[in-house]
This record gives structure tokens, C-alpha cells and sequence, in this order.
């Protein structure tokens, strides 16, 4: 059993390397503190990232940057509609083995890296998009009957543009689901456009220094599941989870879910919103998770698994008015536990 001792030293680790993370991640990327720390919390956590921004935000350079001071492998796909499932995973090549006879050998695809952006991931068809879910879900391929393993840590990174969507294909829902979190990129401020000048007029800042590595990763994984979660937090999040439910039975149901939702948030919002927090918890040097940690990952771990109905839309109302309803109405403690 681990002592006192052994715990916090861990804690202050584990917040050690995440200020060298965003220390070196300022050096090439300006602003975007909040959604660097969702996007490492999502990666420690195991899971994947959807970003939703317009072009030229600085999406590319920000996942290779992390990927260099995490030593970690990088790859970029570009999704367009002619882009072929083989194109991601791989496939069998035929090729001679060394007595000069045929044999078919893999081709590992771009897939095959720590930390995979897929640029654009609605302009490739349904088909191609389906390649992924395996690669998500399972970590690993099936190419031509035989299973070929991912590395570890994997994590997927799918961008969307918000403003064109002609000529698109929107995500399954239950592809959607398997994202962790859905994080949207603000457009920076005027002080920030201007540092931004700054940094890419300029000479390049030089070589950025690594501070993790994927075995340091992988043990920070086990760490936030380690993080105590007490009853009255957990309650406090399935109670959040539940009102997102339109259906009576189901939950409470706040009001503007039974009038907007057509279907609320599956189970994995839960465990998002959970391990999410706990890794907050972790990142900050807290021994235990605090109420503000759930509401600080609560839009990112459930926007995308509110269904909306057409009055939703007609109206002009987003899961993120809703889900802030909920967190107004919904109280840490339900009336008559304390």
C-alpha cells in the first residue's frame, strides 16, 4: 500500500510535468492554455480528441508540437472524399522474401503512429471514416483476416471545419460517441494575434525540449484512475448525466433537454466526465476531486452527445446552453442528504 508520502510525490510529478508541457508548448503556440490541457488530459486518459475550428488556427502545428515534447510519432491525414480505408491502415503489399518467391508483407499506414491528426474527417466518405472506429475502440487494425497492434500510447485527433460543409459527410453517431472530448478552437485576440506575429515572423524558437516520454504516459494513465472519487462527486456527475436524458424515466430531465434533446448522453459520457476530472484533479496537485473539476471538463466531454431535435435548430439552440442549464439546476448535493 502506498504511503502519504508516495502519493504526493506523485501528484507533484505529475504537476511538474505538465507545467514543462505548457511551458514548452508557449513557445510555439499563443493562447489556447485551456484547450493544451484538455487535449493532454484526453491523451492521458486514453482517449480522443474532435476539434472543431476554421482553418489556419494553428491545429497541425499544435498536435505535432505535443507530439515532439512527448517524444511521441506524429502523422497527419488528410481526408478527402477519395481517400480509401487502405489508405489509413495499410495494406499487403507483394513483395520477395529473401529465396526470390512471392509473399505478401504489410505496409503499415499512417495510422501506425502515437498521435494521429485526421485533418478534415467528414470529407472522407462514410467508408473510409468507418477505418477508424476499430483503430479507436480496439487499438488495433485487421488487414486481409490478420490483427496488427497500434502503439501505445494511441490517440486520434479529427478536425472539422464548421463554416463549409458542402460536399461533407457527417460523422455516425456512434462514431461521435467515441470521442472523448469535443473541443472548439476560439479565434485568438488581438493581443494574441499580435504575439502570433511575432512568433512566426520571426526566427524559429529552435529545437523544443522533451518532457515526457510514452512509458511516462502510460504510468500517469494508471495514476488518475487511482484518484480518489467521493460518493457525493459521483453522484453529482450522474445526476448531470441523467438530466441531459429527455425522457422522464430516465432521469429528471431538465427542461430545455425534454424540450430540445431527441437522445442524451450515453455511458461513455459519464466515464469521460469522470476520468476527465480526475485527471484534473491529478494535473493540479490535488489529492481528490473537487465539484469545479466536473464542471470545468463538462462541455467538452458531453456537447457532442446531445442529439437535438429540429426545434433545437430552428430555435438556434446548442448542447452548450443546454448542458449550461443543467449545471445551473442541477445542485451539488440533491435537497435533504445534508
Amino acid at each position: 500500500m502506498e504511503s502519504i508520502a508516495d502519493i504526493e510525490q506523485r501528484m507533484q510529478r505529475a504537476r511538474r510535468s505538465f507545467d514543462d508541457l505548457k511551458a514548452e508548448m508557449a513557445r510555439v503556440i499563443v493562447g489556447h492554455e485551456e484547450l493544451i490541457e484538455q487535449i493532454f488530459i484526453a491523451l492521458v486518459c486514453g482517449g480522443h480528441c474532435l476539434l472543431e475550428g476554421v482553418p489556419g488556427l494553428g491545429k497541425t502545428l499544435m498536435v505535432r508540437s505535443l507530439g515532439e515534447i512527448l517524444s511521441l510519432s506524429f502523422s497527419r491525414i488528410q481526408f478527402t472524399p477519395d481517400l480509401m480505408p487502405a489508405d489509413i491502415t495499410g495494406t499487403n503489399m507483394l513483395t520477395d522474401d529473401p529465396s526470390g518467391r512471392k509473399v505478401f508483407e504489410f505496409q503499415r499506414g499512417p495510422v501506425f503512429a502515437h498521435i494521429v491528426l485526421a485533418d478534415e474527417i467528414n470529407r472522407a466518405t462514410p467508408k473510409t471514416q468507418s477505418a477508424l472506429l476499430e483503430a479507436m475502440q480496439e487499438q488495433n487494425v485487421t488487414v486481409g483476416g490478420k490483427l496488427h497492434r497500434l502503439e501505445h500510447p494511441f490517440m486520434v485527433l479529427a478536425t472539422q471545419n464548421p463554416i463549409e460543409m458542402e460536399g461533407t459527410y457527417p460523422l455516425p453517431e456512434a462514431q461521435v460517441d467515441r470521442f472523448f472530448f469535443k473541443l472548439v478552437l476560439e479565434y485568438p485576440s488581438h493581443a494574441e494575434l499580435s504575439r502570433i506575429a511575432d512568433l512566426t515572423t520571426a526566427a524559429s524558437p529552435g529545437a523544443l525540449r522533451e518532457v515526457l516520454d510514452a512509458t511516462a504516459i502510460l504510468q500517469m494513465r494508471q495514476w488518475i484512475r487511482d484518484v480518489p472519487l467521493a460518493d457525493v462527486v459521483k453522484d453529482y456527475a450522474v445526476r448531470i448525466v441523467l438530466n441531459t436524458q429527455p425522457q422522464k424515466e430516465r432521469g429528471n430531465g431538465a427542461a430545455m433537454a425534454r424540450k430540445f434533446v431527441l437522445y442524451g448522453s450515453s455511458p461513455r459520457g459519464l466515464q469521460s466526465l469522470i476520468l476527465a476530472a480526475k485527471a484534473r484533479a491529478l494535473l493540479a496537485g490535488r489529492p481528490n476531486v473537487s465539484f469545479d473539476d466536473v464542471r470545468a471538463i463538462l462541455l467538452p466531454s458531453l456537447r457532442h452527445r446531445l442529439i437535438l431535435n429540429l426545434e433545437a435548430d430552428a430555435e438556434g439552440i446548442g448542447a452548450e446552453r443546454i448542458l449550461q442549464e443543467i449545471v445551473a439546476q442541477v445542485p451539488e448535493v440533491p435537497p435533504g442528504i445534508l
